[in-house]
C-alpha cells in the first residue's frame, strides 16, 4: 500500500488515503477523544472493503465497491499508523482502540476474523480493544459466530466493543436509511445476549437519527434489554451523500440542550445513553464516520 494523501491535525485527527496494488483507494484514520490524551486512549479507524456495496444515504463510502481487503491489507493500515508514531519498540499508549469502521461494513469480510486473531501479539505495550460496527447484514451468520469465538478466546472482558447501527427504532423506516437486507432487531437482540458475558461492555445500539425517522425508546426497550444494550446518539455528519439525500439530522451540535433532551428520553426508558457529539474540527478534517475524503475531492491532485 502506498499512502498518497493525508489531511488533518495531529493534535486531534488525521485521515490517510492509501492506494493498493490493484489501484483501489482506501481511507484510514487516527484520532483522540478529548479530553482523554493519546497516551491513555488512541483510536485507529481502518477500512475493510474497497468502498461499500451498501449505499446508506448518510455515508459517502458507498457506490464504487471493488471488493474485500485481505487481512494483510487491513493490517497494513494499522501498521502504518502505529509505526508513524512509534517507529521502534513498544507502543506508548495504555489502550489502543481499533475501529473497523472507515470504509465498508466489516461483517462482509471474513478476513476481519483473521485480523482479530493476529492483533493481540502484533504490538507490545497497549491493551488492544477492537470495535466492530455493523448493520448486521443478512446471510453472514458464520461471520458473527466466528466473531463470538475469537472474542471469547482472545479478548478479555471489557476489551471488545460490538455496535449495531440502527438509526431508527422502526425496522421499516430503517430500510430507507440502511438499504440492505439485514438481521431483524430480534435477531440482533438474541445475538447480543449471547455475545455479552460477565465483565463485558454492553452492546451498543448506534443512532445517527434523521428528522422524521421514528425514534421511540419504548419500542426499542421491548426488543433490546437495557441491562445488555446501551444507546449511542451521534449527529449526521456533513457527508455529501446526506446532502444529496436531503436528510436533516435530529441532533444539532449547536443545540446541546436539544441533544440532551433526546438522550434523556432513552435514559428515562432505562438505557445507558452516550451522546457522542465529538469535536467539530473533525468535520473539516473529514475523520468522522461517514465522511469520505476522496468523494469530497480532497485528493483530486494526488497521483
Amino acid at each position: 500500500m502506498d499512502v498518497i494523501h493525508s489531511q488533518g491535525d495531529d493534535a486531534l485527527a488525521r485521515v490517510f488515503v492509501g492506494r493498493l496494488e490493484d489501484g483501489a483507494r482506501i481511507e484510514f484514520a487516527e484520532s483522540i477523544q478529548p479530553p482523554v490524551p493519546r497516551e491513555d486512549k488512541w483510536v485507529l479507524i481502518v477500512s475493510t472493503l474497497k468502498g461499500c456495496p451498501v449505499r446508506c444515504p448518510i455515508c459517502d463510502a458507498g457506490g464504487e465497491y471493488r471488493g474485500r481487503l485481505s487481512a494483510d491489507e487491513i493490517l497494513s493500515q494499522v501498521d502504518f499508523l502505529v509505526r508513524r508514531r512509534h517507529p521502534e519498540g513498544p507502543v506508548g499508549v495504555r489502550r489502543l482502540k481499533i475501529q473497523f469502521a472507515r470504509m465498508g461494513d466489516p461483517a462482509f469480510n471474513d478476513a476481519v476474523i483473521e485480523v482479530l486473531r493476529r492483533l493481540p501479539e502484533r504490538f507490545e505495550g497497549p491493551k488492544i480493544m477492537p470495535s466492530i460496527s455493523t448493520i448486521a447484514p443478512f446471510g453472514r451468520d458464520r461471520f458473527f459466530e466466528d466473531l463470538l469465538a475469537v472474542k471469547r478466546e482472545l479478548y478479555a472482558p471489557g476489551l471488545f466493543q460490538l455496535q449495531f447501527s440502527l438509526h431508527s427504532t422502526c425496522e421499516r423506516a430503517r430500510r430507507d436509511l440502511v438499504p440492505a437486507r439485514t438481521w431483524s432487531f430480534s435477531e440482533m437482540a438474541r445475538f447480543g445476549e449471547r455475545f455479552t458475558a460477565r465483565g463485558d461492555r454492553k452492546v451498543t445500539l448506534n443512532f445517527a437519527p434523521a428528522r422524521g425517522a421514528p425514534l421511540d425508546p419504548g419500542a426499542l426497550a421491548q426488543v433490546f434489554a437495557p441491562r445488555l444494550f446501551l444507546v449511542k446518539l451521534t449527529p449526521i455528519n456533513p457527508a455529501a451523500a446526506a446532502g444529496r439525500s436531503g436528510l436533516v439530522g435530529l441532533l444539532d451540535p449547536a443545540d446541546p440542550r436539544g441533544c440532551e433532551a433526546v438522550a434523556a428520553r432513552f435514559r428515562a426508558t432505562g438505557f445507558d445513553t452516550i451522546l457522542s457529539i465529538g469535536e467539530l474540527g473533525e468535520n473539516e478534517i473529514g475523520s468522522n464516520c461517514g465522511m469520505y475524503v476522496s468523494a469530497a475531492g480532497g485528493i483530486a491532485a494526488a497521483t
